[in-house]
């Protein structure tokens, strides 16, 4: 009796054992199909529009202002700590680097604009690089504007919204560092973004984000689904 009382006792506890791996399994599984984003793999970087993967499918580029918080945010949509690089050093983000999806969709992380010590001939070559992408992309599905939201709608972001406006590309604006303002000034902020865009006549949507304090991270998400979802 007390033998296969022992088996009893050691058959529950490996049943709730592998009980719990189920749900730990299932929690995974469900993060993963929640997080389309999460398979997210780096492909390439190009200097020029010819060296981009084939002009097929879908995707969406990041923009903003350097030390915006364009790779963090990146990294938080996908929930992958190192996808995007983040560094100082200018030459490494003078490229546009490409991370694919699956069925044919993917994330392109643009050069980050406004560092200082770049001699205005490299900043002319990101400008007219990124000037091709956007105009002849055919894949390209809409922008995810990266503004900091304690300096919102400086001189590149107002050029930026503007742009995508004159060539019919949707943008999403992401106003990052929200963690670093006090909930009633982020909404402040917020909603000032919003009026000024609409004033302007502009058809892009807004949100707070933080990569730090995962702010916003399913807004963000469903917007990039709702963009590459265009045809």
């Amino acid at each position: 009796m007390s033998g296969r009382g022992g088996r009893k006792s050691a058959a529950a506890q490996s049943t709730n054992y592998l009980s719990r791996a189920w749900r730990r399994s299932n929690t995974a599984t469900d993060k993963m199909k929640h997080n389309p984003f999460r398979s997210a793999a780096f492909v390439t970087s190009a200097a020029e529009l010819r060296q981009m993967p084939p002009d097929t499918g879908a995707e969406i580029a990041f923009a903003g202002r350097s030390n915006a918080g364009k790779s963090s945010a990146l990294n938080a949509i996908c929930d992958q700590s190192g996808l995007a690089r983040t560094s100082k050093t200018p030459g490494r983000t003078q490229l546009l680097n490409v991370f694919a999806l699956d069925d044919g969709r993917r994330l392109v992380d643009l050069p980050g604009y406004g560092y200082a010590k770049v001699p205005e001939a490299m900043r002319e070559r990101w400008r007219a690089a990124i000037d091709h992408y956007l105009r002849e992309r055919e894949s390209l599905r809409g922008v995810v504007l990266i503004v900091d939201s304690r300096h919102p709608l400086k001189e590149f972001d107002q050029q930026m919204l503007a742009y995508c406006h004159d060539i019919g590309l949707a943008c999403h604006v992401l106003l990052t560092k929200a963690d670093k303002l006090a909930r009633s000034e982020a909404a402040r902020t917020l909603a000032v973004v919003r009026k000024e865009m609409a004033a302007a006549g502009y058809a892009a949507t807004a949100q707070l984000f933080s990569a730090q304090a995962k702010t916003g991270l399913d807004e963000a998400r469903g917007a990039l689904i709702g963009l590459l979802s265009q045809t």
